[in-house]
């Protein structure tokens, strides 16, 4: 897709320049766009979704929002600390940052905050489902939608009085899920055959999934093909500042683009954006990793979550999306092999035929950007200046919902 060049015109200002071209700034472009505003699109990637976006665990998880930090956290911090919990590490650092955020993160691992994160980020997700539903209505994309439900998958019996007290939590919101016993989860889903010592089964029989990457790449053509939106790719943003008209945006590349309002809306990257503007940036990096095969001889057809493994498996199409790990603190997209062979090991151990884990594809890794009440951050940090940021895990999920959000706010604007 041709990038636009706005140094032809430099008196020209847009209405809203969105920052970032992943799942949430695409999302958010749509919104403003559909409402008559002109919006120009900033990625420094050569194209959409290519970060944390690009090869997720492609579930739309509009049931199951639990925020990271929960009590069952306190027991595994030492693991995480020490590099013994498989799943979920952290590295240690002199930032102050990392203090400030990893207390911010421990204050929020109680009961009540983590039911009353959960519940907040639930509102959004149903949002979120709303708004894809009538994006849909409007214009029927492909990317690999299905809505198959998703079963997750616990191996210790004492977590299930808390699992039925969320339940019954997100039941007033109108969520549906329900606890199986093994044999009623494997008559729903046979591969769950090979998972063995199961205690018990949550399913959300409404759950979604679809490719992200897919979707940008559609949404996107058509927001340039009906909406007028201008994309900008391989433009790394590197100065904002407020002018008497709004904001002049500057490039690496020597770019320079005008607007009246910014949506800031990109991923982990915002994190330095906003220490520029000396706004203190509530975002970590978890580091999460992927691999995509075709399908095993015991695919799923539902989504699946290992609760023990922390893992996802995700059926796209006649491949497999395989999802996990959690580093927190790590900065670098790049993957690290030894990290990449834990997770192969770890899905082989779950559903040993769910892929044909001989013909995995490239690994993949992406930067996570998580806040402490893992709960995104849609707000006016400034005049002209909407942040929509924070998505963590859920970022697939939560991007339509979060783009309306935000769409509102610059709208709105005092």
């Amino acid at each position: 897709m041709p990038t636009a060049n706005p140094t032809t015109d430099p008196e020209r200002i847009v209405d809203v320049a969105v920052l970032g071209a992943g799942v949430v700034g695409i999302s958010t472009a749509y919104a403003l766009a559909r409402r008559g505003r002109q919006v120009a699109l900033i990625e420094r990637g050569q194209g959409p979704a290519l970060g944390a976006s690009f090869a997720n665990s492609a579930q739309l998880s509009y049931a199951y929002t639990d925020a990271m930090a929960a009590p069952a956290l306190w027991k595994q911090l030492p693991g995480m600390l020490l590099g013994r919990d498989a799943a979920f590490r952290t590295r240690a650092s002199a930032d102050p940052h990392y203090w400030r955020w990893g207390l911010a993160f421990l204050r929020n691992a109680t009961a009540h905050r983590l039911e009353r994160n959960t519940l907040a980020t639930l509102a959004l997700a149903l949002e979120s489902r709303a708004a894809m539903a009538e994006l849909l209505a409007r214009h029927p994309i492909a990317f690999d939608h299905t809505a198959p439900g998703k079963l997750h998958v616990y191996y210790d019996a004492a977590a299930l009085p808390k699992a039925r007290a969320m339940i019954a939590a997100k039941h007033q919101f109108g969520v549906r899920q329900n606890v199986l016993t093994p044999a009623q989860a494997i008559a729903i889903e046979p591969a769950l055959i090979a998972a063995r010592d199961m205690a018990f089964v949550v399913h959300s029989p409404e759950e979604e999934v679809g490719d992200p990457f897919k979707f940008s790449s559609q949404l996107l053509h058509l927001l340039c093909a009906e909406y007028g939106v201008e994309p900008y790719f391989d433009v790394a943003v590197h100065g904002l500042h407020r002018t008497p008209e709004g904001w002049h945006l500057q490039a690496a590349n020597g770019l320079h683009l005008r607007a009246k309002q910014i949506a800031l809306c990109a991923g982990i990257d915002s994190h330095g954006l906003l220490r520029q503007l000396g706004i203190r940036s509530p975002l970590m990096a978890v580091k999460g990793y992927s691999f995509t095969a075709p399908c095993g001889a015991q695919a799923p057809a539902a989504s699946i979550t290992d609760t023990a493994r922390k893992l996802v498996f995700c059926k796209l199409g006649n491949s497999i999306r395989v999802a996990g790990l959690a580093d927190l603190n790590h900065w670098d997209s790049t993957p690290d092999p030894q990290r990449f062979a834990q997770l192969l090991a770890m899905a082989q151990a779950s559903l040993p035929q769910a892929a044909e884990y001989a013909q995995v594809a490239s690994p993949w890794a992406g930067l996570r950007p998580v806040t402490p009440h893992s709960s995104p951050v849609i707000a006016r940090a400034q005049p002209g200046l909407v942040l929509n940021i924070g998505h963590g895990m859920l970022g697939w999920t939560l991007a339509m919902g979060s783009g309306e959000r935000a769409a509102r706010l610059v709208l709105h604007a005092p």
